[in-house]
């Protein structure tokens, strides 16, 4: 009597077939997800190797970017676990993995995302990160909304009003930009430490582009790279002494055809000396082209009083006007307990920048410490991070820069109050129209 016994091959056969069969359908029908921010972050180039892929990069950006918007996704372990737990029907939108044996879209590793983040292209990504922010500041993206929560203004909107109506701006004043560095203090590489430069708009504080320079004395060299992708033409760039260099005034008075406003030390000796001479003299002899201002706020009072004088090529390249700010700080009983000089030149003349344009010029120039290296470091907790692979420090700094313009351009002055509106996981994909 013969008995038949089923063979165990033909089911795992037909299973392996149906898997390569439902991989294909999903292959052959790509979910497009129509975001101007994920257009862009498309452009970012991969890395990896063909073999092994298994997550497109694409998804693991958009998920890294909509993470950090979120209070607390500080690190590559909370951007992982925040980006473990997103909706099924996102995944599916940006194109995430889909695994048949779970019957689910699948994220990729914690490993995966801290090898994927440490293989970037960081001048891609920074690119294309700031660039979607100027498409939003063109009319060519939608404006980023993040959701209120119900109450009275919070402190940070309320203070912003009020200084709007203290220290209203000039009449006449031209789109400007403020360019300084920034060390990455918790982050090493194989390099060593991790030191960007970044341009930031005066008025917005939306941050217009970022580069790696190997240390603080690499700022300088690193100012063409960074402003020649940007559209600066007619706009003011304002600098510290650092940056106080004949090549980079020639740079942006020639290639770039912008303006500035860099600041006179010790590096500069002989157009120090000669500014100096310029600007020495009486109040009475400057009536005519100076400003006094003051001020109240922190517990102290200051009192700013600023002097111009006509200048030219022969004092710097593209000169047209030399300055000199006298800061008077004191208590609130108005008594002045100390004083600090500054001297500087701009390539602006007096016809487009009056005392009162050039002192409010200085004064928005701090933008780049109080509205970006300050929030990164306290509401981003940068300077804690101890990324130490490849590109993961720069990256994540990217991605920060990333999610501060989105909350720059909903509106929000407060960027942790920002942050901590998001509770929702739908509600960070929907900054980005994902």
């Amino acid at each position: 009597m013969l008995v038949s016994v089923s063979s165990p091959i033909s089911p795992v056969l037909d299973q392996l077939t149906d898997l390569a069969l439902w991989e294909a359908e999903l292959a052959a029908d790509p979910v497009v997800v129509m975001s101007s921010l994920v257009g862009r972050l498309e452009r970012v180039p991969d890395r990896r190797a063909r073999r092994g892929r298994r997550h497109p990069l694409l998804v693991i950006v958009v998920l890294t970017a909509c993470a950090t918007l979120v209070v607390g996704n500080d690190s590559v372990a909370a951007i992982w676990q925040w980006a473990a737990g997103a909706p099924q029907e996102v995944l599916k939108r940006v194109g995430a993995r889909f695994d048949p044996l779970l019957g689910r879209f699948t994220v990729p590793s914690e490993r995966t995302f801290r090898r994927v983040l440490a293989e970037l292209d960081a001048d891609a990504l920074d690119l294309a990160t700031c660039r979607w922010a100027a498409d939003v500041m063109r009319g060519e993206a939608p404006t980023p909304v993040i959701a209120r929560t119900p109450g009275p203004r919070e402190r940070e909107e309320r203070r912003a009003a009020q200084r709007t109506v203290q220290h209203p701006a000039p009449v006449g004043l031209l789109p400007a930009a403020a360019i300084d560095g920034k060390a990455l203090c918790g982050a090493r590489t194989t390099t060593g430490r991790v030191f960007l430069v970044a341009a930031i708009a005066h008025v917005t504080g939306v941050v217009l582009g970022q580069r790696q320079v190997p240390n603080k004395r690499g700022e300088g060299a690193v100012v063409h790279e960074l402003l020649a992708p940007l559209d600066v033409a007619g706009m003011v760039l304002t600098l510290d002494a650092l940056h106080t260099t004949k090549k980079t005034a020639r740079m942006i008075t020639g290639q770039l055809n912008a303006h500035y406003l860099l600041i006179f030390k010790g590096n500069q000796p002989l157009a120090y000396q000669a500014t100096q001479a310029l600007l020495t003299g009486t109040d009475d002899e400057f009536a005519h082209s100076n400003t006094i201002e003051t001020d109240q706020g922190h517990g102290r009072t200051e009192r700013r009083t600023l002097r111009t004088a006509p200048a030219d090529d022969t004092l710097f390249p593209g000169a047209r006007q030399v300055l000199r700010l006298r800061r008077d700080v004191g208590g609130l009983d108005g008594i002045r307990t100390s004083k600090e000089i500054v001297y500087a030149v701009t390539s602006l003349p007096s016809g487009l920048a009056s005392p009162e344009h050039l002192n409010h010029y200085i004064r928005q120039h701090w933008c780049v410490e109080n509205r970006l290296h300050w929030i990164r470091d306290v509401t981003f907790h940068e300077d804690n991070s101890q990324l130490r692979t490849g590109t993961a420090p720069r990256a994540l700094a990217s991605f920060r820069n990333l999610g501060l313009n989105a909350c720059r351009l909903s509106g929000r002055a407060n960027i942790a109050h920002a942050r901590r509106d998001l509770h929702d996981r739908n509600d960070a994909f929907a900054v980005y129209d994902i």
